[in-house]
């Protein structure tokens, strides 16, 4: 008889598996984009899933003393960490030529599907032995399922607190390495009172495990995409490199010339540094410089506050013309620290000029925490030019791009002086389509009528200068309308530069220009214009901010409207997200569905599964509605993606295991109880659907520390609730068959399934419908499954 309670090896196989799997979804952005982080969420629910599985399937598993299981499968769960993390850095994939080749005549690129399939399996394999041990704990002491479910998910909810520290302190790749090292331990006390001769083994490969975690620098570097600059195909030297929580900086030779040096962001060019010799008057080359437009219409010594100021080209413009006080808003620690440390001799030491301030921070935080006003609000949108090329302009469709929605034009309108400017920079590759201009002078727009300010025509200035590889467009935005004169000195200063042009002013005549037929039509004629034009331009808000999403996932996978499928902004985004979804589905019906058709046999003798399958698909969806939806919605309360996924994942979690532990007090009818927690969810839902968004519009300019301190608070209720569903349903349905370790492990099974799929789906449901549709969808499934389980007797009477 087994005397060990398991609840330390439950708890630190969760908190392994949290911190590799918070680990990968950094370095997946490094190599490919930011959206394979829910796909990193998926396959860990897969092979979590998977593991259940194989204990339903596999009686001899079962029978297997857990003494030997645990430390076996924490031995091979550890090594498999090590190796998948050699898989998934070294397999150069070229995620983009998939994409791409989908909804077009060209064959699908064979040998890059077998990369996606290698690296998918070299990152499933340690969450599928970690999902074996939880299922062999949770099946065989079902008694016990409230304490080992809480112990579970504190042990997952202390690794997302320690995600971001860990990872600053030992790099992503560490964390995972880290990750594996936990999970080796997890089977160390055993080995050492049973399992003897696995002591060693264990022993020598968490030794190795911690070392390349402490010096990450011995581990091999991730391979990024080939689309991406840093791939090594450009053989770009590479100065500096330095991982952050926020995303990777490298630093990179020019390609042009000696007076600048590239800044990548996540292996994808976004900025430059610019050289100076701390002398003003060698900057004249700014007379000529797009950046010289909005000083024409400034008065002089102007306030300016730069969003993104990246490298500081703009601050070093705005020195040049003589701004009285420049603040450079700047979101990532680590490009801060090249201009004050790394590279202050290379930049001349501007960031310590008398009227420069460089704040690290993210940008509509700063405005709401800053009573400051200036006379210019300048948005510099380096992403906009790193999304040059098809590849890398469908890796922003798939990113959340809250600095450029109605609400953030309304908060730097508040923060304008009498006669301010808001100039808005994008870069276009096709300036008679330029979509992210259309986007954002449409969303501008919107946000001007809200403040009843109309026409817009009269408070808006568009123009352009042409670089090396793309036509940079200047976008000019005031309350007050532009005087002719003004208009007269646009015009001048863009006429004094070789390539500019003008491309729209209040003095213009109509024409059929995308810009101004967004500018200039009126409301019902450009509600049809926006039916009919070729691309989704229409306002972004905060509910949905995908900026970048131009095209519908049905235009993306027909070619709807007429447009290539290998057009740059074509749809490739969306394509690449429902080859995820079909990728992640088809593994998780192969590891999860399939093998339970070889045991028909005991299926057949299991009583009400078709109620229990939908009641934990149920679950399965309506978490991970809820939890993707809420780290979209939360990414710009906390300033970026991997600051809301640890910090809501460790709210969540902690919160749901405490409400896993508590619902073993409750004695009351099962269906009572269900009833009342659905009540609860309801109440909770409806909150975050109404209450949450002015909650956290009101905190937004808090210190970080206190906006974490709000959303555990907040969403502590929520996860309390949640936690007493998935222990109420294994409870019931262990007491209902004479096999209740298959039933519990199917459960489960079902529950990952679901959870798979739902972890993509939630973001196309994101981006077609909103955030807020999510949510109310997630309460759908929750009462669907609800209703169905209570069509299951109980057999218990009470929990």
């Amino acid at each position: 008889m087994i005397r060990t309670k398991l609840t330390l090896e439950i708890f630190l196989v969760s908190m392994a598996v949290i911190l590799f799997e918070v680990g990968y979804t950094r370095v997946f952005s490094f190599k490919l984009v930011y959206y394979f982080t829910y796909v990193v969420i998926g396959i860990s629910l897969l092979g979590l899933g998977a593991g259940a599985v194989l204990v339903a399937m596999l009686p001899r598993l079962r029978r297997t003393p857990i003494e030997w299981l645990i430390p076996a499968c924490s031995l091979g769960g550890g090594l498999a960490v090590l190796l998948g993390y050699l898989v998934v850095a070294r397999v150069q994939l070229n995620a983009f030529v998939l994409a791409q080749a989908i909804g077009s005549p060209a064959p699908i690129p064979m040998l890059e599907l077998a990369k996606l399939t290698a690296i998918c399996l070299g990152l499933f394999s340690p969450f599928l032995l970690a999902g074996v041990i939880v299922a062999v704990i949770l099946s065989t002491r079902s008694a016990d399922v409230h304490r080992l479910y809480f112990a579970d998910l504190m042990g997952a909810g202390l690794g997302c607190a320690l995600c971001v520290p860990l990872m600053t302190i030992l790099s992503p790749p560490g964390c995972v390495i880290l990750g594996g090292a936990l999970l080796a331990a997890a089977g160390g006390k055993m080995a050492i009172t049973t399992a003897r001769p696995l002591v060693a083994p264990i022993s020598a490969l968490l030794g190795l495990l911690l070392v390349l975690a402490v010096f990450p620098r011995w581990l091999p570097d991730p391979v990024v995409d080939g689309s991406k600059t840093l791939s090594p195909d450009h053989g770009l030297e590479t100065l500096f490199s330095r991982w952050s929580p926020v995303f990777r900086i490298d630093v990179l030779g020019s390609l042009t010339d000696s007076q600048s040096l590239m800044i990548a962001h996540d292996g994808q060019w976004g900025s430059i540094i610019p050289r100076y010799d701390g002398d003003p008057t060698s900057l004249t080359g700014f007379e000529d410089d797009s950046r010289s437009i909005p000083f024409a219409l400034l008065p002089d010594g102007p306030r300016v506050a730069i969003i993104g100021s990246a490298g500081g080209h703009e601050i070093l413009a705005s020195i040049y013309f003589e701004a009285s006080h420049i603040t450079g808003v700047e979101l990532n620690p680590v490009t801060v620290s090249l201009l004050e440390e790394h590279f202050s001799d290379y930049t001349g030491h501007f960031v310590e000029h008398q009227s420069v301030t460089l704040v690290n921070a993210e940008g509509r935080s700063f405005l709401r925490s800053d009573p400051s006003r200036y006379d210019l609000v300048w948005f510099v949108a380096p992403d906009s030019y790193a999304a040059m090329n098809a590849a890398t302009s469908g890796a922003y469709v798939l990113s959340e791009s809250y600095l450029y929605t109605v609400e953030m034009v309304t908060d730097s309108l508040d923060h304008l002086t009498d006669g301010g400017i808001i100039c808005a920079q994008f870069g276009e590759r096709n300036i008679g389509r330029s979509n992210r201009t259309a986007r954002y002078l449409a969303t501008a727009r919107e946000a001007f009528r809200r403040r009843g300010i109309e026409p817009f025509s009269r408070h808006v200035l568009v123009g352009s200068t042409r670089g090396l590889a793309f036509t940079n467009v200047i976008v000019m935005l005031r309350e007050t309308p532009f005087s002719a004169e003004e208009v007269a000195s646009f015009e001048s200063r863009l006429g004094s530069i070789e390539t500019g042009a003008v491309h729209f002013t209040p003095n213009d005549r109509p024409s059929k220009t995308v810009i101004e037929q967004v500018v200039s039509l009126d409301p019902e004629a450009l509600e049809r214009w926006y039916e009919n034009y070729l691309f989704d331009v229409r306002p972004v808000h905060d509910d949905a901010p995908f900026f970048w999403h131009f095209v519908s996932f049905r235009d993306a996978l027909q070619g709807g409207k007429g447009f290539s499928a290998r057009s740059r902004e074509g749809g490739i985004g969306e394509r690449l997200l429902v080859l995820l979804l079909g990728l992640v589905t088809v593994l998780a019906a192969i590891f999860l569905l399939a093998p339970l058709l070889l045991r028909r046999q005991l299926w057949r003798t299991i009583p009400y599964k078709g109620r229990a399958a939908v009641y934990f698909a149920g679950l399965g969806v309506g978490f991970m509605f809820l939890e993707v939806s809420l780290i979209q919605r939360l990414t710009l309360f906390l300033g970026y993606p991997t600051y809301s996924l640890t910090v809501t994942l460790f709210a969540l979690l902690t919160a749901t295991g405490v409400g896993s532990a508590l619902s073993e007090r409750v004695r009351a009818p099962r269906n009572v109880v269900l009833g009342r927690l659905l009540g609860v969810l309801g109440l909770l839902v409806v909150f975050l659907l109404f209450g949450l968004t002015p909650l956290v519009e009101s905190a937004i300019g808090w210190p970080l520390h206190f906006r974490i301190a709000l959303v555990v608070v907040v969403l502590s209720p929520l996860g309390l609730c949640l936690g007493a569903f998935m222990p109420l349903g294994l409870r019931a349905v262990a007491g209902l068959s004479q096999h209740p370790a298959e039933y519990v492990a199917w459960s489960w099974a079902v529950n990952g399934f679901f959870s798979v799929i739902s972890s993509v789906l939630a973001t196309i449901l994101s981006m077609t419908f909103g955030f807020s549709v999510v949510l109310v969808v997630a309460l759908g499934c929750y009462l669907v499954g609800s209703l169905a389980f209570l069509r299951i007797p109980d057999v218990e009477g009470s929990v």
